[in-house]
């Protein structure tokens, strides 16, 4: 419980009391509870669209859950976002991008890359079938916080200084084993075939930029943990609509 308390405080801007005792191995073995901080954002999401959607229409409802989830999460991995995509918008050295991605300024880059990121995620949650779509509220949050554990196992820090050296010094093949015990029947319950499909796209999406990255830069930082966190999100909304038009088409 006091590492579930720990990735709460990390991943969201929830009141949630402190831990009494903090180890140093403690925010990497909090990545194990990702997953379930995702389910608790995706149930934020869904008492949230309980609440509004007798009030308005779905594409103003859809519009302030989107707001919503960013605002849960304190912007911390729209920030890491728009961070990488000013890196990589740079095209310049290795410490050019991580010194791009450091700097706390927004370039023009990221900027439209946020904006273009929040537009497809409400377009892509409007797409969402309406009786998959309070499911679907649960569940993307979900993939996208265990995308975050993927991307972190096994991985190289990309510099010596920030969070994510302290997350990556403590994660192990048991938290990721325990965020897929998780994540998986979750995508199984909520989504059925289009979960699984979900899943399947995201993790293809994880480990492909967790490998880019590494020779790109020669690991991950935290604001790469966020980027990938953030399609993550999107990759789920999309698949699910995908796979649910496909389904309803061909069978």
């Amino acid at each position: 419980m006091r590492r579930f308390l720990i990735a709460l405080q990390f991943l969201t801007i929830l009141p949630i009391p402190s831990p009494k005792r903090c180890e140093a191995d403690d925010l990497g073995r909090s990545t194990a509870w990702f997953p379930l901080v995702g389910l608790c954002s995706g149930g934020l999401l869904l008492l949230a669209d309980l609440a509004l959607t007798p009030l308005f229409p779905r594409h103003l409802t859809d519009a302030l859950l989107v707001a919503l989830l960013a605002f849960i999460t304190g912007g911390l991995h729209l920030d890491g976002l728009a961070d990488v995509f000013d890196g990589l918008a740079a095209r310049g050295s290795r410490e050019r991008f991580l010194a791009i991605m450091k700097d706390s300024q927004i370039g023009a880059i990221g900027a439209v890359a946020l904006i273009l990121l929040l537009l497809l995620k409400y377009a892509a949650l409007l797409a969402v079938p309406i009786y998959l779509k309070r499911a679907t509220l649960l569940l993307f949050p979900v993939l996208a916080r265990f995308t975050q554990v993927l991307v972190m196992t096994n991985a190289k820090a990309a510099r010596s200084d920030g969070l994510g050296v302290c997350f990556l010094s403590g994660i192990t093949g048991t938290q990721f084993s325990l965020a897929a015990a998780c994540t998986i029947p979750l995508c199984w319950l909520l989504g059925h075939s289009a979960g699984i499909a979900a899943l399947c796209l995201t993790a293809v999406w994880g480990y492909g930029s967790k490998q880019y990255f590494t020779r790109r830069l020669g690991g991950i930082s935290g604001d790469i943990v966020g980027f990938s966190s953030e399609i993550a999100e999107l990759l789920t909304l999309l698949a699910i609509t995908a796979t649910t038009t496909l389904l309803t088409r061909y069978l």
